[in-house]
């Protein structure tokens, strides 16, 4: 078994949403652990699946129009105007997969706040018995306002630099992640960091790397999930 990862692509809102999902639903190669960074066609936001789009709306800046789109998984309001974007499937039967929620959290963030730390950003998880540092808290609901536990933190300034949301079902589970990279504070080569991450992932799940192409996935699939999350319906779901 590998870890395969896959080539970085740019979609809008829900395209990204719908591929993700697709990953962790259609992957033809279904034992496989799987990773990606992908990108934005626009500036763009993505919303918890348990959020009500009525706070949704009070919250987005008023600098808008903005691409919009509700996740899969869950979590908070999620600005990714300049963020680094990512997703990980592991799959049903894994060790990781069938650790608790917070543990299997922990572990992808303590790889990819070491793989920060290799380009000497100080990023730590924040444990579970920290306070919130004065003037970094925010109000519930919006990603990068507000470190939980397990979150990546900058160990000097309690800045939030990344968090993630899940989705488990019966094929496995889907990590949607997110680094804000302002709260680096320091030069990121972000080719270099997606590799570093990635060989940390693959360390964690017990298995080596493996660039793969695309999976070839039914167009009509792609095109009809695609619709659904751009649909009023799923977006107004709550």
């Amino acid at each position: 078994m590998t870890l395969h990862l896959l080539p970085v692509r740019t979609g809008g809102a829900a395209e990204n949403m719908a591929s993700d999902f697709l990953l962790l639903q259609r992957y033809p190669h279904a034992a496989a652990p799987r990773f990606r960074h992908y990108g934005w066609h626009r500036p763009a936001f993505t919303f918890g699946y348990s959020q009500k789009i009525a706070f949704i709306r009070e919250t987005l800046p008023a600098d808008g129009p903005f691409d919009l789109c509700r996740r899969p998984t869950g979590g908070g309001l999620v600005d990714h105007r300049n963020d680094w974007t990512y997703a990980l499937v592991i799959p049903r039967g894994h060790p990781l997969e069938e650790l608790r929620a917070t543990q299997s959290y922990r572990e992808v963030h303590e790889g990819l706040a070491d793989a920060l730390r290799v380009q000497n950003v100080p990023a730590r998880t924040k444990p579970v018995d920290a306070p919130q540092p004065a003037g970094t808290g925010g109000p519930a609901g919006i990603c990068f306002e507000r470190a939980e536990f397990h979150d990546v933190v900058h160990e000097i300034t309690g800045e939030k630099i990344a968090g993630a949301a899940q989705k488990r079902n019966k094929h496995g589970l889907l990590f949607q992640g997110s680094i804000w990279r302002p709260a680096t504070g320091a030069p990121v080569d972000w080719d270099r960091f997606r590799d570093d991450f990635a060989t940390r992932l693959a360390t964690a799940l017990g298995v080596a790397t493996e660039p793969v192409p695309w999976p070839d996935f039914p167009e009509a699939e792609v095109s009809g999930l695609t619709e659904q999350y751009s649909s009023p319906e799923w977006m107004e779901y709550r």
